[in-house]
Formats: structure tokens, sequence, C-alpha cells
């Protein structure tokens, strides 16, 4: 057997050291042992079981012992120390569990090298059906196993030891070293090498709160320390311990970034305050520096700023240091293409090719000249997006686009006579060209890096997010990019009879498959961008960071965005004008007809298909406000017409007096009223909370039930009132339904008209005038008198809490449906049951009310009310069918 000296007990090993030596030690010993086990003869081992001792409290959690008998694990239990000889045996391995590793019994059990664990060890392991772990420390739960931690910046050795002594009973191992091993470093401060080590390996960076936190949740069942939401809570910010101060920005950006420093853990003073950590400028607008910084303070440009954010960690200051404009290296560069460079012919040929390259380079470029920007700038590690400075280089992101892959011709063939036609063919390749380093742009500097797998800090976007941003803008730039090589081709070749037109019409279909998908969301993809640069601070930063880069012109990503609606009608028009430098006998000349109408008919493809989409949009809408509205509203061939907002004036299609929408479609009326409360809120794909429904369902008509549309005469008792008669299939008569309209923006009269002709269209018919009907409100005992007074809300009150009261007491949860059945019960058994049924379901609904303790004479007059209703009904409507 191997000497157990090699080892040292847990009482000479200090709690900083690294534990992982002493788990490899461990790790040792076991393989010696086991080498050693094989060997010797198996029969003459002893069979050693394992066994559960419950020390003091632990013995009497119920929860305990009902775990250790579903494990099928012997137990006893121990009051103090003095029972621990009596209990130690070389027939069982003990281990121990105690519910309080501070008290002295514990420390005993330490000193004594016992295998100890806590409860949530127990019931973890009988929860998963697993064995014991084994560990050679006491083990109180496993909220921190298979975590590597390492620290860095603690002056204090009694924190120090305290928190390693806290990790290592939740199941974490140390580490001195900071390396890809290391799952988790815990920071004390944001200086030093193991800091910049682990922002430069993308390891958390964690405050020390994240240990004590997660020890206070020792007990929890399942409960992982590292799990991200509870993780987040406890990072380190990137402006943790710096102070900054902003130099040459507008006061608009000075005071967003100042919020943004408070938000990130940071925080500001003015200008110049010696205070101060941070120097961050403008490097565009300041030229000097209205004093001179202190060593310790560090001057650097405004990328630093949001490169911190985006990565989620203070970046390294040595990378973004901010240099004045009359450095000597600049004056060097700029010395060499000074007008005042001595006379050298081969200076000035250099001079020369240089400014040609300027002007050619201007003459293709997307964006207006700007200064080329510095080593620094282009080469940082900082930031995590950098490319080459020209969209058509090859770049290191992802998969290279085609126009990356094969570089655009420097110069074009020029014919000995620049003819009109040409000079309008080469402007439009060059906007052409232009377009596609757009696109390119905005693929390599913004949507592949956002799709990267492995960033700092996690992901800034979620896919779906990500997908709703670009939609189809790789599809559009693959068929741009062929567009441009025909082009190139043509202009490299050229020749009055070449055709420009059949380049457009041999890509017309691929424009109508791209185009309408990103058209048709362009408002949802600026409506994510602005909604997810308000709530996630890194894609802000990342935004920033972006929008300051040469290759995207200092433009945003929605001003980017927005180059793809603009694009077809900009060709078209410079299609035209090649069309009228088209001479009549140039066979071209029918052709760009045809390619005009060709990307004419693009365009209206993608305006109708743009307003189907609205449309769809628009019905969606009304099924996230309507609550239990149906499933089959949602259909291809719907689209929502009007919604007008009215009040009931009778009893149907719900209680008089309650506020009712009316929704209209091309085929059906949404019917609903407004909801007494609001409850939940529904959660979209996207994560947009919405907010509740504030309508509740009633009825979805089709539109072929409405038989007549009754347009109410204006009287002093009645106004803004119209009615609909319609016959549903299930009932035998017609039912009125009459509505007051409470919105002014749109006129009765107009309102009706519109409903009729949609009717009409259900319908089939031609004369959409002839379902209008005006009539009297007398005539349908319709009137809108005392609508809104304070006697009419209260009585409508008290009936809704009648109702409510009776359904309380009821046996049913449809009392209308009851009254319904009970009511055609009465009249079918009219000359075959004896005349006391009705009277028998009169007196049961007399008595429901009398359940309630409230009268309602409704319910006693309901009869009479319902020979009255349908009289009138029927002698109003003989001449009207």
């Amino acid at each position: 057997m191997a000497d157990d000296s090699v080892l040292p007990s847990p009482s000479e090993i200090t709690s900083l050291a690294d534990s992982s030596v002493f788990d490899s030690k461990v790790a040792e010993m076991s393989k010696e042992n086991l080498c050693l086990a094989s060997t010797s003869n198996v029969d003459e081992m002893p069979q050693v079981e394992a066994r559960v001792i419950m020390v003091q409290d632990a013995g009497k959690q119920e929860e305990l012992l009902k775990a250790l008998k579903e494990m099928k694990v012997p137990c006893v239990k121990m009051d103090s120390m003095e029972e621990f000889e009596s209990l130690d045996s070389p027939e069982f391995e003990n281990i121990f569990v105690v519910t309080d590793f501070q008290n002295s019994v514990f420390n005993d059990l330490y000193k004594a090298d016992c295998r100890i664990v806590g409860p949530p060890v127990i019931l973890n392991c009988a929860q998963r059906g697993e064995p014991l772990p084994f560990s050679c420390r006491p083990l109180y739960c496993t909220s921190m196993l298979n975590l590597v931690l390492c620290f860095t910046g603690f002056r204090k050795k009694e924190e120090l030891v305290k928190l390693v002594t806290l990790v290592h009973h939740m199941g974490g191992v140390i580490r001195k070293e900071c390396n890809s091993k290391v799952t988790h470093l815990v920071a004390n401060c944001t200086q030093g090498e193991k800091f910049r080590v682990a922002v430069s390996l993308g390891t958390p960076i964690m405050k020390p709160e994240w240990i004590y936190k997660a020890w206070e949740r020792r007990n929890e069942q399942c409960f992982c320390a590292a799990v991200d939401d509870f993780r987040n809570e406890f990072k380190v910010p990137p402006f943790q311990d710096c102070i900054l101060s902003f130099l040459g920005f507008s006061d608009e950006e000075k005071h967003s970034m100042e919020e943004m420093t408070e938000m990130q853990g940071g925080s500001y003073l003015p200008v110049g305050d010696e205070r101060c950590t941070h120097l961050i400028v403008e490097e565009n607008t300041v030229k000097d520096l209205p004093f001179e910084p202190s060593k310790k303070l560090f001057v650097v440009k405004q990328e630093w700023f949001w490169g911190s954010i985006q990565m989620d960690a203070r970046a390294g200051e040595t990378m973004y240091l901010y240099e004045k404009a009359n450095t000597p290296e600049l004056k060097k560069s700029v010395s060499l293409l000074s007008l005042s460079t001595p006379n050298s012919n081969r200076k000035r040929r250099r001079l020369k090719e240089t400014l040609a390259q300027l002007s050619r380079e201007t003459d293709l470029s997307p964006f207006p000249p700007r200064k080329r920007p510095s080593a620094e700038h282009s080469l940082s590690i900082g930031s995590l997006l950098d490319i080459s400075n020209t969209p058509e280089s090859s770049i290191h992101y992802g998969e290279t686009p085609k126009s990356c892959a094969k570089s655009s011709r420097s110069s074009t063939p020029v014919p000995p006579k620049q003819s009109a036609r040409w000079q309008v063919a080469k402007e439009l390749y060059q906007t052409e060209s232009n377009y596609v380093n757009i696109l390119a742009t905005i693929i390599q500097v913004s949507r592949v890096p956002l799709e990267e797998e492995g960033q700092r800090g996690g992901p800034i976007l979620a896919p779906e997010e990500i997908k709703t941003i670009f939609g189809s803008i790789p599809d559009i730039f693959d068929v741009h990019m062929k567009i441009k090589d025909d082009l190139e081709d043509l202009i490299a070749n050229w020749d009055e009879s070449r055709s420009i037109g059949d380049i457009f019409l041999k890509y017309a279909k691929d424009l109508v498959k791209t185009y309408p998908p990103f058209v048709n969301f362009f408002e949802m993809s600026k409506e994510m961008i602005i909604k997810c640069e308000k709530q996630k601070p890194r894609f802000h930063a990342f935004l920033k960071i972006n929008q300051a880069k040469p290759e995207c012109g200092r433009q945003s990503l929605v001003e980017l965005l927005i180059r793809p609606v603009q694009r077809l009608p900009s060709v078209a028009l410079l299609l035209n004008d090649l069309k009228k430098h088209t001479a009549d006998e140039n066979p071209d000349k029918s052709t760009l007809e045809k390619a005009i109408g060709s990307l004419k008919e693009v365009m209206t493809h993608i305006n109708e298909d743009k307003r189907k989409t609205e449309a769809q949009k628009q019905i969606f809408d009304v099924v996230y406000e309507v609550d239990g509205c149906p499933a089959n509203l949602l259909s291809s061939h719907r689209s929502l017409v009007q919604r007008v907002e009215t009040v009931s004036l009778g009893e149907h299609p719900c209680d008089r007096g309650e506020q009712v929408t009316l929704f209209l479609f091309n085929d059906c009326l949404e019917i609903a009223r407004k909801r007494h409360k609001v409850i939940g809120t529904f959660r979209s794909p996207h994560d947009r909370t919405r907010p509740p429904a504030s309508l509740k369902h009633i009825h979805l008509m089709p539109l072929s039930q409405i038989k007549k549309v009754l347009d109410i005469r204006e009287t002093e008792d009645c106004h803004n009132a119209f009615a609909l008669l319609v016959r549903p299939p299930t009932e035998q008569a017609n039912v009125l339904l009459s509505f007051q309209m409470t919105s002014e923006e749109l006129p009765k009269e107009s309102w009706l008209k519109m409903l009729c002709r949609h009717v009409a269209n259900t319908i089939c018919k031609a004369d959409a005038e002839n379902l209008m009907y005006v009539a009297d409100p007398e005539s349908f005992e319709v009137n809108t008198k005392d609508m809104d007074s304070t006697l009419s809300r209260a009585s409508r009150a008290i009936k809704k809490t009648s109702k409510k009261v009776t359904r309380a007491f009821s046996f049913s949860k449809t009392p209308k449906r009851a009254l319904r059945m009970a009511l055609s019960s009465s009249h079918s058994s009219e000359g075959r049951s004896p005349p006391s049924s009705g009277k028998l379901a009169v007196s049961r609904l007399s008595s429901t009310s009398s359940l309630a303790g409230i009268p309602s004479p409704s319910l006693v007059s309901l009869p009479s009310f319902f020979e009255r209703r349908s009289h009138t009904l029927s002698r109003s409507t003989t001449h009207l069918i």
C-alpha cells in the first residue's frame, strides 16, 4: 500500500493553495490503490459498506431519512463526538451528514479526516438516483461542481481564505494561474495580468458577492451558480473603479454616454478633474488637449468606451490611446504628399499617381471620401468587427461574399468618343458597384459578427432578432452581384449595340423573389433595431463602433438598410435616361422599354405584396386585441376594412349600454365588447410583450347573414344610431342588432355605405343600395336617450351585479342558453303538454332570482317581452323582405 504520509492532512492544507495539485495527488493515490488492489486476492479483501451517520439536527429531518431509505443506504444517528469511537468500524465507510459547517462537531470531524457532506448532497443524489459523490473535502452542496475559479485583486488574506473555503464546500476547484481551464475569474479590481488574460480568453469575471449569494442558496435543490440568470447579476461591469470624463462630444452625446457610464458600473466628472481615471476623446473633432494629462490618466479614443461595453469587460487602454494630430509620424506622412517637395521628377510622378489613384477610388466609392484610419484603429484587437478598408477586399469573417472574392476593375476603358449613352451606362455601373459594396458592408460589418459563435460576453442578439433586422439582404446581394458582373463586362467591352435592358430582364424574376420580403418588413426591421438599441447596451455599442468605421461612411445601420428600398426606383430612372440617349434604330431601345416595364411590375408587385402584408398584420393585431377571437379569422384572402366604436342599444349582441367594437372585414364582421377586467400579457415569438387584450369576443358573423342595414333617422331621442337585421342559421326568426356610433372620425352614412357594399360583394349582388333601409326609431324601439346619464350608468351597473349574483347561484354557467332552452321547450309543448309546463319554466327562473336575494323584474316579464318584441319585428319587416 502507498504511504499515507505522502498526502498531507486536510488541516495542513492552506486554502490559498492551488487545489488542483491536491486533487491530482488524490487521483494518483486512488489509481495506485486500485492497481495494488487488483493484484491482491479479492476474496481476502473485506467488503466495506457505505453507511451514513446523521449528526445532531440532521437526524431529525424526515426528508433526509426518507431519501436514504429510497437509496437503500443504512444510517445511524450521532448526537456528540463521544459516540464517534463506538460508531467507528472497519466494516463500514462512514459518511457524516452535518447541517452546520461552522459548529464544533464539524471542526472535530474535519480534524479526524472524516468524509462530510451536507443535506443537499443526499437529497440531490436521491432525486437523480445517483450514488453519493466522493470528495476529499467537506462538501455541503454541488452548486459549484465542475467550476474552476481563480482569484485576483484580494489584499486581505482572511477574506480570500473565506471565499476559497466556501467554493470548496460547494464543490468548486481553485487554480492559482488564470488560463483556458479556468471557468470564472473572481476579481476585486479591474487591473492586473489575470484580468487581462480573462478578458482575452472571454472568461466571465465575477464579483466576490457571487460566491456569498451562491452560499446563501446552498439549501436549494438543483441550484447551479453558473446559470446565466443568476451569474449575470454579479458580473464585474466594464467601468467598475473607473471615473470618466468626455471631451469633444455634443451635449446630447455626452449626456447619453454619461448615462451609459453609470449603467456599466462607472462614474463621471468634468474634464480636468484630478480624480478622473480616463479621458474619452472624440478624435475627429479634438485637435489638441486643453491641458497636459497626468501619467495616471488614460487618454483614449471613444472606441475604447464602446468596445468595453460591447465586450462586457474593460478593454485594454494601450490599443486605444489618443494621439495628437501634430505627431512627428503624421508630419512625415503629410510631407510626402506636400506640393512644396524638392524638384524631383520621381517624387512628382509618385505624387501624380497617388492623386490619380485617390481620384479613381473616390469615383467608385459608395461613401464620401474620408481620411485613412490609423494602423491602431484598423488592427485593434479590442474591436471584434474590424475588416479591411474596402468592402470588395477579402474579409476574415465567415464566408466571403462573391463580390469580395472577385475584385472589380480599377478603371473603365474609355472609347475614343464618349457618347451620352456611354456616360449613362457608366453611371449605372458605378452606382450598381457602390450599391453592391454597401450590401457587402452590411453583411460583413454587421450581420456576420452578430451571428458568430463564442462572442465575448455571449451573443449580442438572439437569432430571431438578427433574422428580423437583416431579412433577405444576402439574397438581394447575390442578385445584384450578378447584375454588377454583367454590367462590368458590358462596360469593359463597350459597343453602342450592346444591350443593357437584357441584363435587367434576365434577373427580373429574381428581383421579384428577393425584394418583397425585405421591403415589406423594413419598418419591422427598423423597429427591432430601435428596440434592441434601447434595451441592449452591447448592441448600442456595437452600432456605435460600426458607425465610426470608414467602411460604413459614418452612417447608421438604419440608414444603410434603407438603400435597398431606394435602389429599384433609382435604377428605373437611370434606364429611362438611358432610353432617351438611345437611337431609335438601336435594338436596345425596345429592350430598355421592356426592362423599364419589368421594373415597374416588380415595384407594383412589391407595393401590392406590402399592402397584403400590412393587411395580414392588421388581422393579427385584431386577434391579439380580442380575447377569445376565433382562429379561423386568420385567412390569406381576408383583410380588415374598417373599425368602428359603438354602444349596444338593445339586448343583442350584448346588454344595452355595453361598449362594442365592430371590425368589418371584406367577408365577415367581428363583434367584440370591452372587457371589464384586463389581466395577463401576451408574449410574441420575438419576446415583445404585448398589452393585454382589451376586448372580449362575442360573435364572428359572416356578412351573408346580414339581410338589411337600417339607417335610423335622427331625432331628439335617437342620435347616430343604426341597426342590422340578421338571420343566423341557428335561428328561425330575424334578430335585430342596434348600435350607436361613438367614433366621430367616420360619418355614419359613409360607414353604412361601406358595410352595404361589402355585404353585396359577399352575396354577389350588384345593387348594394337596396340593402339599406331608412327607418324610424319608434318602429324598432331604438333610442339613445339617457345613454350617458348617471342614472342609466347606475341602472346598468345594478343589472350587471344582479346577473353576476344570479349566475353565481345558478347550476349552469350559461344562463342565457338555459333561458332559451326553457322558452323553446315551453313553446314546443303548446297543445301537447299541460298548461302548467310554461308556468313551471317561469317559476324556475323566478326561483333562481329569488335565490340570489335580488328581485329581477326582467326575468318575470320575459315571456311577454319576447312576445311583444317578435310581434314588432314581424310587423316591421314584412315589407322589408
